[in-house]
């Protein structure tokens, strides 16, 4: 089911990575272009629990790791697979950061 799970996930994200217009999952807005932030080989990911939200962009590679992928599965859950635009996960940004961090070190 995981396998299953990233499959879809990477095919969203390939939507971006080819520069398709986005959709945008808070709002009914629209636009032409993905955000220059949005790069080859990156997603956008809202960080969202609490009335908290942060946008972050989040390069393909951490779909590897598994902390990330504890945030996908909760997602999936939360939201189900009809997400549009930039992936929403349920959690507190400081945590999404403390993962995205975990690489830098």
């Amino acid at each position: 089911m995981l396998r299953s799970f990233v499959g879809k996930i990477e095919k969203g994200v390939s939507h971006f990575v080819h520069r398709r217009p986005p959709l945008n999952y808070l709002s009914e807005a629209t636009t032409s272009v993905v955000p220059d932030d949005v790069r080859e080989g990156y997603f956008a990911v809202l960080a969202i629990k609490g009335g908290e939200s942060k946008r972050f962009v989040v390069g393909l590679h951490y779909l590897n790791d598994p902390a990330f992928m504890v945030l996908l599965d909760q997602a999936q859950e939360e939201f189900g697979f009809r997400q549009k635009g930039a992936l929403a996960i349920p959690c507190q940004p400081q945590e999404l950061q403390k993962i995205l961090d975990g690489w830098k070190a």
